[in-house]
């Protein structure tokens, strides 16, 4: 199975790039995994978020096929625990899935053409991230959805 993660905007900070590329090759064994970076809107006016969220919307379009398995990150999407996300992911590769992918919205939230699209929506707490601090748990979580699906120990 290959993962992407699709994600508004550029990764900024060394640190985060860092482990997010140590996790990239701990998955090797397990999938091919990348992370496709979008262009964001330049928010210049509030008023046109709705229309900065369209823009961006079509960028993330480009890169998910209509067979592709689409999961939003949203506020409002389920809550899991690191063992249920474990079994969706199991759940997907058992249904034959070749192509999971995940996708971040910019700042101003996801256009409702993208949460439309879905097929899951996960939401990892009530708390706010910040976009760039998602990616990086969203990369160990998947890593550590492999590591319980194969029995394999791994931190708690």
């Amino acid at each position: 199975m290959n993962i992407k993660i699709i994600a508004v905007g550029k990764l900024k900070e060394q640190y985060l790039k860092d482990a997010i590329k140590e996790y990239k090759k701990r998955l090797t064994p397990f999938c091919g995994f990348s992370v496709v970076e979008v262009t964001a809107e330049q928010i210049l006016d509030d008023a046109l978020a709705q229309k900065y969220m369209e823009i961006e919307a079509q960028r993330i379009m480009q890169y998910i096929k209509s067979e592709s398995y689409v999961i939003t990150l949203e506020i409002k999407g389920k809550k899991l625990t690191s063992e249920a996300f474990a079994e969706k992911v199991k759940e997907i590769t058992n249904e034959g899935i070749k192509e999971l992918i995940f996708v971040i919205g910019g700042a101003n939230g996801l256009d409702k053409s993208l949460s439309d699209r879905a097929d899951f929506k996960l939401s990892f707490s009530d708390m706010t991230f910040t976009h760039q601090m998602v990616r990086l748990i969203l990369t160990e979580q998947i890593y550590r959805a492999f590591k319980i699906n194969s029995n394999e120990s791994y931190h708690r």
